[in-house]
C-alpha cells in the first residue's frame, strides 16, 4: 500500500528566481517587446510572477504582468553580440 506521508520531494533544480541586481533599463522599444514577449510565454506556461504579493494595479493578462516585470528590472536578459547568427532551429 502507498503511504502519502512517506513521499519524497524530487531533487529537481530550482528555476531561477528574481535576479539579485535589477537588469539594466531597456531603452529600445524593440528589445522591450522581445523580452516581455518571452517572459509572457514563460508566465503562460506556468512560471510564477515576480511582482510580489500585491501588484500595484490588477494585472490579469500574462503580457501585462511581463511588461511590468521588465519595466521594474525583474527579468534578466542577454543580448547577443552584433553579427552573431542563431544556431539550430532558430536559423530560419
Amino acid at each position: 500500500m502507498f503511504d502519502m506521508d512517506q513521499t519524497q520531494v524530487s531533487d529537481a533544480p530550482e528555476a531561477p528566481g528574481i535576479p539579485d541586481d535589477p537588469a539594466p533599463p531597456i531603452h529600445s522599444r524593440f528589445l522591450f517587446v522581445d523580452v516581455a514577449a518571452l517572459r509572457a510565454k514563460q508566465l503562460r506556461r506556468g512560471a510564477r510572477p515576480r511582482l510580489g504579493e500585491n501588484p500595484p494595479v490588477p494585472l490579469h493578462k500574462a503580457e501585462r504582468v511581463a511588461m511590468e516585470e521588465v519595466r521594474r528590472g525583474l527579468v534578466s536578459y542577454d543580448v547577443p553580440p552584433p553579427g552573431s547568427r542563431p544556431t539550430g532551429s532558430e536559423a530560419r
